[in-house]
């Protein structure tokens, strides 16, 4: 069976390609903004919460890749294939962080305790 191409115009894709490249400038500003706060009131929850946005952003970037991707795919299977891609990848580096950030929030609580008891 063949699979029909997708007939996006090209138009249509620049038109995505700017609005992605829009929204991702827009989100870069936010952590960039965001980033700064965090530096500006430091507290015991500050390296967690700088470590949540940094990942955040990555996150943000990873999608914004992945819509990139999507824009130029020709075909219904090759759409397929990169979003199972995107979510494997995703999947993977939400375990990954939730093991960072678990670590790191045991840490912080075995640091508060220290002399405690």
């Amino acid at each position: 069976m063949i699979e029909p191409k997708l007939e996006v115009p090209a138009e249509l894709r620049d038109l995505a390609e700017k609005t992605i490249d829009q929204a991702e400038k827009a989100f870069a500003m936010f952590f960039d903004a965001a980033g700064k706060s965090m530096t500006a009131m430091p507290g015991a929850g500050t390296d967690i919460s700088k470590q949540a946005l940094t990942f955040t952003e990555q996150n943000m970037k990873a999608a914004f890749e992945h819509a990139r991707k999507l824009v130029h795919a020709t075909n219904l299977q090759e759409a397929m294939q990169i979003q199972s891609d995107f979510l494997r990848s995703q999947f993977t580096t939400a375990g990954e962080h939730m093991r960072q950030i678990t670590g790191n929030v045991m840490s912080a609580a075995k640091d508060a305790t220290k002399g405690k008891f």
